[in-house]
């Protein structure tokens, strides 16, 4: 089996892949105060709680956009797998050719969703990852990463809202009845939602235009992609496991 492992801003996001299948998919809350000790005995009791044993684990792969984590999680990995895991980082085969000014400053998170989404969907593809930040990767169809967008994530634009308005309480992200609200709670949910969907789908429609790009593939991710995609018909796939098959991609492509 093949551990990967998605840190992000908010979650880490692990996955265990038997051959091209997810078998279980866990996460943990991005806390840079763990210790090794911890992240192994967390890990450990997750795959234990699905019958997943130690041994089963037949390697690790791994992708960060958190640097200040990265010293304890592979002490971890190294203390109770022993095993040594592949890094997404400069100089790893993605399959992607990252075609931009600073090839360096893309996240690997990013490239990795881009190798899932090409590889599985095709090209030209906007990738679409609505996390923290919610971002807009453009793929060409040969391969090459040209462009992407970075906006606030949903989650991140609505905590500002009710954070620093001090007469707004904090709400469940989610779609109200109805555009026209008649009360507070439904009013913020409306422009949350809705606000995002008139963003995603402008940005979709100005990446065509100015890419020429009229067979582009949309495929969206993230946590709250879900709640987007269901309300657009520009979006043409939703992948909840993107990122984790865009790390089996790359561990295949290296090992």
């Amino acid at each position: 089996m093949l551990l990967v492992i998605d840190v992000g801003n908010t979650n880490i996001t692990l996955g265990i892949f038997r051959g091209e299948e997810v078998v279980a998919t866990f996460r943990l809350t991005t806390k840079q105060s763990r210790t090794s000790d911890e992240y192994g005995v967390a890990i450990c009791n997750l795959l234990e709680h699905r019958d997943i044993r130690l041994k089963d684990i037949e390697d690790i792969i791994i992708a960060s956009v958190v640097p200040d984590i990265m010293y304890s999680l592979t002490s971890a990995l190294v203390k109770y797998f022993d095993k040594t895991p592949l890094v997404v980082g400069p100089g790893i085969r993605t399959g992607i050719r990252i075609a931009t000014e600073n090839p360096r400053e893309i996240g690997a998170d990013r490239i990795v969703d881009c190798v899932a989404a090409y590889e599985l969907y095709g090209g030209p593809v906007l990738v679409m990852d609505f996390g923290t930040a919610t971002t807009y990767d453009v793929v060409t169809k040969e391969g090459a990463f040209i462009a992407g967008i970075t906006a606030p994530g949903i989650q991140t634009a609505s905590r500002a809202l009710w954070g620093d308005a001090a007469k707004l309480p904090e709400v469940e992200i989610k779609k109200p009845a109805s555009i026209l609200a008649r009360e507070t709670i439904s009013s913020m949910q409306a422009g949350i939602v809705y606000g995002c969907i008139g963003q995603t789908e402008y940005i979709i429609r100005q990446v065509i235009k100015e890419t020429g790009y009229n067979d582009l593939i949309t495929v969206a991710t993230g946590g709250l992609g879900k709640i987007i995609s269901d309300e657009t018909e520009l979006i043409q796939y939703y992948d909840p496991t993107l990122t984790l098959h865009g790390l089996r991609l790359i561990y295949n492509k290296n090992r």
